[in-house]
């Protein structure tokens, strides 16, 4: 798909509006137009780029963001918890245009066709020359969930990943769903293809006999001659929301104290400037950053918001910037410092949209991926059906790409409901295009997917929906646990956000019948964190939903999203009730 010059125009017109000008590229051609809206003015003289969560995503894709991220307690009204037009408001941007395609879920279908793909490591690899050769000394920093969320960085165990990351040129990097390659395989990534090359940091990872560091909690790098310190912040609650097995030997946790004493320690070695790469998820973030004192920047990850302006935390020892770089590689974070006098003085920051259509791929970066995907090219490829419908997965309750994989399991499975998990990886699909394998796996692809099913009571379903309500919903960030909430098929239930824990659940109904607390119901669900489930024979979940898309005759129609009727916490900024 090729841009006019008007969309390229309009694409300049958001950049402008989030800092960037036009200046002399408002005459220009197509092709010059789209140089400009990368053309950011240096500042400064200490920079760092920020990519997070791509998910394993070496092509450009299309991801809808969310027409629905509630912030509730002291979140509600706030970033990140701001979506459509609230949020381009909140960031002076025109709708229909580029960087609101970008950012918001607003006409996604039209603007997707427009716009075309984001992100594709050989655009991104694009960018980051253009910014390192604009910015002498940058360091590349990769917030994590990295080796995980597409086919081939399941089936090569991460490596596809890894070697476009070196490629890339990453200097930095924490983690998260990388640990669900097993101990083993992350230690074996970073003492064989990091050594010396991309440094593994993570402050809160600790081994369970001794409480020895698994990792460098930070690093030193000196940037234009200036001393700066890169903090590691992995995801703290990996134990809980995947399967323990995987780091059998490892606690996680935010562990602020420890945080404070590595700050204050990098300060004593020097350091003019403190930078968290962090894997907390946004709200964690902003709650960390006013506690903790000396950190100039926490570059986040985690929870895919896509902030185009930083937020200021202030603390007792200053102030904190917090940002997060979003998703699926649509993004790169420019944080550019001015240090002065042994401290930071002032500060620019940009999100860059990756569009596909307006970088150039970079030829060896190019080349890598196709030789990577090569092995495997017939069986992404092949198309299991067509949608008709627009399949997405982002949102706090459900999306029709969800919806999609809970219809399969139940009618496969003789289920009368299912759960899918509230993961926020997943690409999107347009109305028309091909349900390929590739696309499956986007949305399936763990090193636990197996599909189960099993005999539930009414009584532990509800307690199965608190649990997760309260991990999405609890008003302090620090008992958040990541992801959105379950999604459920076959299942009618009201949800109030702003209850207290344990009464945010109710009225749930099978059939318009009232669920029976001691009734037992036949339950479908996939990716179970429990240990046994990999000993137990499950077919994949991707087995599972292959065979349905097969027996639709080569279409599928129009998903509708099993929603709840939420009896709280609305009206909200954080969700407007349209449909795509």
């Amino acid at each position: 798909m090729n841009l006019s010059k008007r969309d390229f125009l309009q694409a300049l017109g958001a950049g402008a509006a989030a800092g960037l000008s036009l200046g002399r590229w408002a005459d220009a051609d197509a092709a010059t137009a789209a140089a400009g809206l990368y053309d950011i003015p240096r500042f400064g003289n200490v920079s760092f780029l920020h990519m997070t969560d791509c998910h394993g995503q070496l092509k450009p894709v299309h991801f809808r963001e969310p027409h629905m991220n509630l912030g509730v307690g002291g979140m509600k009204g706030r970033l990140p918890h701001l979506v459509g037009e609230s949020l381009l408001k909140a960031a002076d941007l025109r709708p229909g245009t580029a960087q609101a395609h970008a950012l918001t879920y607003l006409d996604f279908e039209k603007a997707a066709r427009r716009y075309g793909r984001m992100g594709g490591f050989a655009h991104m690899a694009t960018l980051v020359k253009r910014m390192k050769a604009s910015r002498p000394g940058a360091l590349l920093l990769d917030g994590g969930d990295t080796w995980q969320g597409s086919a081939t960085a399941l089936w090569t165990r991460g490596q596809d990943m890894v070697d476009a990351c070196k490629l890339l040129g990453v200097d930095v990097m924490t983690g998260h769903w990388e640990f669900t390659l097993g101990m083993e395989r992350v230690q074996e990534i970073i003492d064989r293809d990091f050594k010396g090359r991309i440094a593994f940091v993570a402050q809160n990872v600790k081994t369970s006999d001794f409480g020895d560091p698994v990792f460098e909690p930070y690093v030193m790098r000196e940037i234009n001659g200036v001393p700066c310190a890169i903090i590691g912040q992995a995801f703290p609650y990996t134990p809980i929301a995947n399967p323990r097995y995987f780091v059998s030997d490892w606690v996680f946790g935010i562990q602020d104290e420890n945080m404070q004493k590595v700050v204050d320690e990098a300060r004593g070695k020097g350091a003019q400037v403190v930078v968290v790469l962090s894997h907390n998820g946004m709200d964690v973030d902003l709650k960390m950053a006013s506690r903790i004192s000396g950190i100039d920047a926490i570059l986040g990850g985690h929870t895919h918001d896509g902030m185009p302006v930083a937020s200021v935390v202030a603390n007792r020892g200053g102030q904190t910037l917090v940002t997060n770089a979003g998703s699926n590689g649509k993004f790169l974070g420019v944080m550019d410092l001015e240090v002065k006098q042994g401290r930071v003085t002032g500060y620019r920051y940009r999100l860059l949209p990756v569009f596909s259509n307006m970088l150039p791929a970079d030829p060896e970066m190019d080349d890598l991926i196709t030789r990577v995907r090569q092995p495997y090219a017939v069986r992404l490829g092949e198309t299991l059906a067509v949608t008709e419908g627009t399949l997405y997965r982002r949102g706090n309750f459900n999306g029709t790409g969800d919806q999609l994989l809970l219809d399969a399991l139940m009618e496969v499975q003789g289920a009368e409901i299912a759960f899918s998990p509230g993961f926020r990886w997943g690409t999107s699909l347009l109305a028309g295009q091909g349900i390929t394998r590739e696309w499956l796996m986007d949305m399936t692809a763990t090193t636990y997917s197996y599909a189960t099913v099993s005999e539930i009571s009414g009584e532990m379903i509800k307690t199965i929906l608190e649990d997760v309500c309260d991990n999405l919903f609890n008003p302090d960030p620090y008992y958040q646990q990541g992801g959105d909430m379950v999604r459920v098929g076959g299942l009618a239930y009201s949800c109030n956000p702003a209850a207290p824990m344990g009464r945010r659940i109710e009225d749930m109904r099978l059939g318009g019948k009232p669920i029976e607390a001691s009734r037992r119901y036949k339950v479908a669900g996939w990716a179970p964190v429990a240990e046994e489930a990999r000993h137990s024979g499950a077919p994949a979940v991707w087995e599972v939903v292959e065979q349905w898309l097969k027996a639709r005759g080569g279409k599928v129609t129009a998903r509708k999203p099993n929603m709840p009727r939420l009896t709280g916490a609305v009206p909200n900024p954080g969700f407007e009730p349209k449909t795509v």
